[in-house]
């Protein structure tokens, strides 16, 4: 890992409590949890599709088991963990009811964290340009894109009122620092901590 940690990832640490148990859906090469096992002496768990991020994982002795998302949590009980992460994965999910439940069925709170469609620089690509959009954190071209939704911060609010989930925390995020004035305008990511 760089000595420079993402903004995400810090904030990430900030919201879990030492020692919490985490499970990161859509884990990656792992680096968001061997920070939070290096940082806050978490208990984690990843789960990813991708077999050449699964054996980055095992490089660096992280917890990871072989699953598709999409499938849900069957083999995890009810309230397993504190907290399960769905960091830059929820936009890929085709079942979002259903991993949302599966995700407040095994663990007390979730933080999910997603790029934000309707940052200014994506709106102008769009309406101006009339291109699909390219961005910090949409960085996919359109034809190769793993992205199957694009949401943006207000999108998401919109869901939890819909659905009931409880918004313990928001923070929208620029390139180096965090966003409070029209966040849905000019945040490039959002995380969100959820309860239900």
């Amino acid at each position: 890992m760089t000595n420079i940690v993402r903004l995400d990832y810090r904030i990430i640490a900030d919201i879990i409590q030492e020692g919490s148990r985490v499970l990161d859906l859509g884990c990656g090469s792992g680096e968001l949890i061997e920070y939070l096992e290096k940082e806050k002496k978490a208990k984690v768990q990843g789960i990813e599709v991708d077999e050449k991020a699964i054996h980055d994982c095992i490089e660096k002795g992280l917890n990871v088991f072989h699953s598709d998302i999409d499938s849900g949590l069957p083999d995890f009980p009810d309230k397993a963990f504190d907290y399960i992460i769905l960091n830059q994965s929820l936009q890929q999910i085709k079942k979002i009811d259903f991993v949302m439940e599966e995700a407040f069925r095994v663990a007390k709170n979730v933080i999910i964290g997603f790029p934000n469609f309707a940052h200014y620089k994506a709106r102008y690509m769009l309406s101006i340009q009339g291109r699909s959009p390219v961005t910090k954190s949409l960085p996919y071209q359109w034809h190769d894109t793993p992205n199957v939704r694009f949401l943006s911060a207000a999108d998401f609010k919109r869901f939890c009122k819909e659905k009931n989930f409880n918004i313990l925390e928001a923070h929208f995020l620029g390139k180096n620092r965090e966003i409070h004035f029209l966040p849905n305008l000019f945040a490039y990511d959002a995380i969100f901590v959820l309860s239900k």
